[in-house]
């Protein structure tokens, strides 16, 4: 299982059991009255066309320069109009002419309903009193509260990239929910964010299910490819949350192939039922704990030090965000230490980072 027709997938009915419902178009939710206001609880459609970078640079980015000289290699002529491009910089191209309303804009780019679902059958009611998330769910609405949907909505775009597009320039992604959903500019309540540490796990988890699909999938998977899917396997085996997942992440291609599809569905399930936990400050502790004390692994000479630099760039953005779940800045300069010996994978030192990991776990006062 792939997700990445994310943004158009789960078309719900409308106007027939058949039907797909229309998508209206990001001024449709633009009033004053609605999410166009000045209002607090209004001005939504205002965060999104202003501050958001989704409504605009996605679709841009297809006009550069690097975008074309990306598009020579594969023989794209235009990547504004290819499939392979817009599905994710401009999702709402590759909506059908029948589905798309009279304020439909194509130049909407990441909008509005490529996140919320087609709004056919939700826009009207879901603002009612009456209306609990429940119905606004079974109209077609995504329900984002709910932390295994969101990582769903936003994995795919924000880390499946295809072997031919790394290959042609492509960057490589890595998709952390917590930390993208911190960054972006808030057109939500935060409360409705959920625990930092929670969306941190479900994310990661999702995010090794879609690198499992992509390695099981693969023809030839690349050395470089498996190596990042060992190493955010690494992670959540070694965070302690993930019982089931004991299948260990081979980094030899043929071995991992197989391996890759029952990963592909124990982190599914981990992902799907870490959405719906109580989740508690001891858990989040737990996780911290284990990760921050995993400084022996780093310097066992069996594992090859490109693996280990994937284990480490996913390490470093796991710590960041359980020490903001706790509010935690004892050990700032450690951790940027951190990410600084994580930045090359060519360069990275497995002892140097064993080393400063250490001193993050002292800061932490994590024995």
């Amino acid at each position: 299982m792939t997700l990445l027709c994310a943004p158009l997938c789960g078309l719900v009915t409308a106007r027939g059991a058949d039907a797909p419902a229309k998508f209206l178009g990001a001024t449709s939710c633009a009033s004053s009255g609605c999410h166009g206001g000045g209002g607090e609880k209004q001005n939504q459609f205002l965060t999104w066309s202003l501050k958001d970078f989704h409504s605009q640079r996605p679709a841009a980015t297809l006009t550069t320069a690097r975008s074309r000289q990306i598009g020579e290699a594969l023989g794209i002529k235009d990547p504004t109009a290819e499939a392979r491009c817009t599905t994710c910089h401009a999702p709402l191209h590759d909506v059908p002419d029948d589905l798309r309303g009279k304020d439909f804009k194509v130049s909407e780019g990441v909008s509005c309903e490529s996140c919320h679902g087609p709004s056919e059958n939700w826009l009207r009611a879901h603002t009612r009193h009456d209306y609990t998330r429940a119905d606004r769910t079974a109209a077609g609405m995504r329900d984002l509260q709910n932390l295994y949907v969101r990582a769903n909505t936003c994995v795919a775009c924000h880390q499946v990239v295809s072997q031919p597009l790394l290959k042609a320039g492509h960057p490589e992604l890595i998709f952390e929910l917590d930390g993208q959903s911190v960054a972006e500019p808030k057109h939500w309540s935060v409360e409705k964010n959920g625990n930092g540490a929670q969306a941190w796990f479900v994310g990661q988890a999702v995010a090794l299910r879609e690198l499992s699909w992509q390695v099981a999938h693969e023809t030839a998977p690349t050395q470089n490819l498996v190596n990042r899917w060992a190493g955010l396997a690494w992670l959540l085996q070694t965070a302690s949350l993930a019982d089931n997942l004991k299948t260990p992440a081979s980094t030899v291609p043929a071995e991992a192939v197989t391996q890759a599809a029952k990963i592909q569905g124990d982190s599914d399930a981990i992902a799907r039922d870490t959405a719906v936990t109580d989740w508690t400050d001891a858990m989040t502790g737990k996780a911290l704990t284990t990760l921050a004390g995993s400084a022996a692994a780093f310097r066992d000479a069996s594992v090859p030090p490109s693996v280990q630099a994937r284990r480490a760039e996913r390490l470093v953005l796991a710590l960041d965000r359980l020490l903001a779940a706790q509010n935690n800045h004892k050990a700032d300069a450690e951790l940027n230490q951190l990410f600084k010996l994580a930045q090359s994978v060519p360069d990275f030192d497995p002892a140097q980072f064993a080393t400063a990991l250490e001193k993050f776990a002292a800061a932490v006062s994590i024995p």
